[in-house]
């Protein structure tokens, strides 16, 4: 499922415009950003977490020629899956 397709089943879900649909996913991907960036979680339990992640610097290869490269130390985003979305996925 792309973004339009998000869009069009959350619309007939909750009986809103697509756009007010759109508007409404966009706030949330820009609020989750903001607040992980404060380095805070988002939890919407039973459904996902967002919080921020730290990966130290480590040694890579390129799979292509072998040869060792650095790969320096980032922060990134880690999402989680909650108990009842696993348990959906999982088919129970």
């Amino acid at each position: 499922m792309n973004r339009t397709e998000l869009v069009q089943a959350v619309s007939e879900r909750a009986g809103v415009t697509k756009a007010d649909a759109d508007r409404v996913l966009a706030a949330m991907a820009e609020v989750v950003g903001e607040t992980i960036a404060k380095d805070e979680k988002v939890s919407i339990p039973g459904f996902l977490t967002f919080e921020r992640a730290y990966r130290a610097a480590r040694t890579a290869r390129n799979p292509q020629t072998g040869a060792e490269i650095q790969v320096a130390a980032k922060h990134t985003a880690k999402v989680s899956a909650g108990a009842t979305l696993k348990n959906v996925a999982a088919g129970k």
